[in-house]
C-alpha cells in the first residue's frame, strides 16, 4: 500500500510522508555543522544507528537552502557556526511561514548550555552534548522521530478531513442548487393570481427540504371551474416530482374515460394511476372541487386530505364556517377504491380555502400540537383580510417559533 502524500504549501518543500515503515531507516536527517570532521563523526553515529538518508550543510546558510529545496524528519545543529549561527537558523526556519521545519536537536558544548536553552525555547526538540553517548543519541534521535511521526500523521489526518470537509461543502452547494432549480420550477407550475372572473390568492412556502406541495385551478369548460391540492408524503426530489406529475395530469383533463367535473371520479382514477406499490411507496392527500358557476354549486371530494373551508359573511359581519371534506382514503393506498363527493351550493361572497396539513399541523414553542381548529379560528377572524394568508403564514411562524416550519405551507383562496 503507497503512503499517501500531505499537501505542501505553495512554494514550500514537499512534506516528508509520515514515517511508517522502520523509522529510522526511512527517515531522512539533515548534519549541520561547520566542523567537517564533526559532521562525520556525527554521520557515522547515525549510520551505526541505522539511519541511511543522511545530507550534510556546513553551515547555517546552507542547512536553509537545503531546508527550502527538500524536507527532512530530523535536523542535528550546531549551535556556534560562520554567516549563520544555530539559534538564527532555527529562528529563520520557524518564522517562515512556507517551510515546515523539522525537528532539531540541538548539539551543544557544555559552555553553551545557556544558548542550548534559549533554542528549545524557541522551538528545538531537543539537545545533546558535542561528547555524545551512542545510547544518549539512539533516545535523543528515536524520541523526536517518533514525535515528527505523530505530528505527521495527525497532519495527513487534519488534511484529508479538511479535504473531505470540502467535497462534501461542494456536493452539499451542488445539491442546494439543484434543489433551488427544482423549487422554481414547482412554483413556475402554479397559476398567476387573478381577479377575473374569479378573485383567487394564494401563499406557497416550503419548508427546509424540497416537499410534495403542488395545488391549481383552471376552466374545464365555460362552465365548470375546478380547484385542487395535493401533497405528496415525505421530501426531496421524489415527492417533488411525483407531485408535479399528478398535478399536471389534473391540469391537462389526461385521465382516460373520466368526467374531470366529476371529483369522485378523478379520484378513483387517480388512486389506480398512482398506487403507493407502484411510487416507491409514495402516497398523496388530494382535495379536488368542481365550482359550477350557474347554480353556484360546489362538488368536491377529498382523499385523506384536510377539510377545505368555506368561509360566509354574516349580517352581522362576521365570518361563519363549514368544512367541505369527505372521509375517503389517501390516494394510491388500494386498488379500485370508490370516492364519494359531496355538493354544496355556495352563496354570494363566500370563500373558499383550500389547505395542506402544514398550515396547522405545528408543534408550538411550548411543545403543543396545533389542530385544524386553532386555523379555522384565525380564518373566521382573519379570513376576509386582504393579507390573510400571508397573516396566516406569521401567526404559524410565530407558533412554532425560530426556523423554518417542519412541512411545507401551502394554501389557496377563492372567492366565490
Amino acid at each position: 500500500m503507497s503512503t499517501p502524500s500531505i499537501p505542501t504549501t505553495p512554494n514550500a518543500a514537499p512534506l516528508s510522508p509520515p514515517l511508517t515503515g522502520n523509522l529510522l531507516q526511512d527517515a531522512r536527517v539533515l548534519v549541520v555543522d561547520d566542523s567537517r570532521l564533526m559532521r562525520m563523526a556525527l554521520i557515522r553515529a547515525l549510520n551505526s544507528l541505522g539511519l541511511q538518508h543522511i545530507v550534510e550543510a556546513k553551515d547555517g546558510q546552507d542547512a536553509l537552502e537545503k531546508i527550502r529545496e527538500a524536507a527532512f524528519d530530523l535536523m542535528l545543529l550546531d549551535m556556534e557556526m560562520p554567516k549563520m549561527t544555530g539559534i538564527e537558523l532555527l529562528l529563520a526556519i520557524k518564522a517562515d511561514a512556507e517551510l515546515r521545519a523539522p525537528p532539531v536537536i540541538v548539539i551543544s558544548s557544555t559552555d553553551q548550555i545557556e544558548s542550548a536553552v534559549q533554542c528549545i525555547e524557541a522551538g528545538a526538540e531537543d539537545y545533546l552534548p558535542k561528547t555524545f553517548n551512542p545510547t544518549l543519541l539512539r533516545a535523543r534521535v528515536t524520541s523526536s522521530l517518533e514525535k515528527k511521526r505523530l505530528r505527521d500523521i495527525e497532519r495527513l489526518q487534519h488534511a484529508q478531513l479538511e479535504a473531505e470537509k470540502e467535497r462534501l461543502e461542494r456536493t452539499q452547494r451542488r445539491l442546494d442548487e439543484e434543489l433551488n432549480e427544482a423549487l422554481k420550477y414547482v412554483r413556475s407550475i402554479f397559476p398567476e393570481p387573478t381577479d377575473l372572473p374569479l378573485k383567487i390568492d394564494w401563499f406557497y412556502q416550503p419548508s427546509a427540504e424540497l416537499g410534495g406541495d403542488s395545488f391549481g385551478y383552471h376552466w374545464i369548460d365555460e362552465e365548470h371551474f375546478a380547484i385542487y391540492l395535493l401533497d405528496v408524503c415525505g421530501h426531496g426530489v421524489g415527492p417533488a416530482l411525483l407531485s408535479v406529475t399528478a398535478i399536471n395530469q389534473i391540469r391537462s383533463g389526461s385521465i382516460p374515460n373520466v368526467d374531470m367535473k366529476d371529483p369522485g371520479a378523478v379520484l378513483s382514477a387517480l388512486n389506480n394511476i398512482y398506487l403507493m406499490s407502484k411510487q416507491n411507496d409514495m402516497y398523496f392527500t388530494l382535495w379536488y372541487g368542481v365550482f359550477h358557476t350557474p347554480t353556484r354549486t360546489l362538488r368536491h371530494s377529498s382523499g385523506g386530505h384536510p377539510a377545505a373551508l368555506l368561509l360566509m359573511p354574516g349580517a352581522d359581519g362576521r365570518n361563519t364556517g363549514e368544512r367541505l371534506l369527505s372521509t375517503n382514503l389517501i390516494i394510491g393506498a388500494f386498488e379500485d377504491v370508490p370516492y364519494e363527493s359531496g355538493s354544496h351550493v355556495i352563496p354570494p361572497g363566500a370563500q373558499l380555502v383550500v389547505l395542506c396539513d402544514g398550515c396547522f399541523e405545528i408543534q408550538d414553542t411550548e411543545g403543543n400540537e396545533l389542530a385544524y381548529e386553532d386555523f379555522e379560528d384565525f380564518m373566521l377572524e382573519h379570513g376576509s383580510e386582504p393579507d390573510a394568508l400571508e397573516s396566516l403564514f406569521r401567526w404559524a411562524q410565530m407558533k412554532h417559533g425560530p426556523g423554518p416550519l417542519d412541512d411545507d405551507f401551502s394554501i389557496v383562496r377563492v372567492q366565490l
